[in-house]
């Protein structure tokens, strides 16, 4: 059975045409999400397989994308951690008790994914068994940085002070956190391919706060960790990391995502030949007029030029207030530009 199209186009292979699909694209603005979660909240849906499962593939049948994102959070792998924390609607993560210290971190255990999170694999045996076979399925962590400063900070934050504030002035503290998260995400990373995942993505959202000198010492060697803990084809995405596009390779990822600030072609010239990249429409355009956000995938597209390893995405998750019939018309056009493009 060939593999599917995303896999495929991770391992820079000759393709069809190019692969779409759209970071957070399993709820966020789908109407059917929107009734689901009148009566679940977020992490009541990832405990339930069937129901995760469900709204994973709910965008894979509405917009005809080549890959299912599961649906979940990237902090549900550090609950089985230990930690208390609870999503707050329009906030994010809440952590009930900061890490402020070693005795924090010495509480840390890092769980087995059978037994912290087999819901989560359930439902990713459940989407690859529904998904046909041409579609990827993508599973995802949050990169070690970002959840590190969720931990520290205790909710979400722009500055990151009290988590560089950790890194510079207790180091111990926060390798040790690093080290116990890299283990925990290596080994989730690891369960979700055994169960039926394609693809994985690390998802460090927030590492662009991060000089690359800074991003060298306190995150390269834990990514890197997670990245070379699986066996399948990996995306490595950040945002605002334009100037780390480079240490973003050398630490790994089959493909680098990048987000909207930098136009694709200056992105893979800065990355260099031996990768593939994702990207990168700015996800805010979908909330404008159709003209504008055609105008801009074509720009995208020829910018490309049919290269191998393109996989077309926004420059981040989905705004909740976007189109989903948007989101369709994105794909179709995506299919067949690219389409014609290989082809010829």
């Amino acid at each position: 059975m060939a593999e599917p199209l995303l896999t495929r186009a991770c391992r820079r292979e000759h393709v069809e045409r190019t692969p779409v699909w759209f970071m957070r694209q399993a709820g966020r603005s789908l109407p059917e999400y929107r009734e689901i979660r009148k009566r679940y909240d977020l992490f009541q849906v990832c405990r339930q397989p069937e129901l995760c499962a469900e709204v994973t593939l709910q965008p894979v049948r509405r917009h005809g994308v080549d890959a299912a994102v599961m649906f979940a959070d990237i902090m549900l792998p550090v609950v089985g951690m230990g930690v208390d924390l609870e999503l707050v609607e329009n906030v994010g993560p809440v952590i009930a008790q900061p890490i402020a210290s070693t005795a924090d971190v010495e509480r840390l255990h890092v769980p087995e994914p059978e037994e912290a999170v087999p819901f989560v694999l359930e439902a990713v045996r459940l989407v690859r068994e529904e998904l046909d076979p041409e579609r990827a399925v993508v599973g995802f962590a949050g990169g070690p940085f970002t959840v590190a400063s969720y931990l520290i900070e205790g909710k979400p934050t722009r500055d990151f002070v009290k988590t560089k504030t950790c890194m510079y002035a207790e180091p111990e503290v926060w390798h040790t956190l690093m080290d116990k998260l890299a283990d925990t995400f290596a080994a989730y990373l690891r369960a979700k391919v055994h169960a039926g995942a394609d693809v994985i993505q690390l998802f460090d959202s927030w590492v662009g706060a991060l000089s690359a000198e800074d991003y060298r010492e306190f995150v390269a060697p834990y990514s890197a960790r997670v990245l070379g803990a699986v066996d399948a084809p990996t995306i490595h995405f950040g945002t605002g990391t334009t100037h780390l596009l480079r240490e973003l390779k050398i630490v790994g990822g089959d493909v680098i995502g990048l987000d909207w600030r930098v136009p694709i072609d200056r992105g893979w010239e800065y990355l260099g030949s031996g990768r593939g990249v994702q990207g990168n429409l700015d996800p805010a355009l979908l909330l404008g007029p159709w003209e504008r956000v055609e105008e801009v995938t074509v720009r995208i597209l020829n910018a490309v030029a049919g290269r191998r390893g393109h996989i077309f995405n926004l420059g981040h998750g989905v705004l909740p207030a976007t189109d989903p019939a948007d989101l369709g018309r994105l794909a179709q056009l995506v299919r067949e530009r690219t389409a014609v493009e290989v082809t010829a």
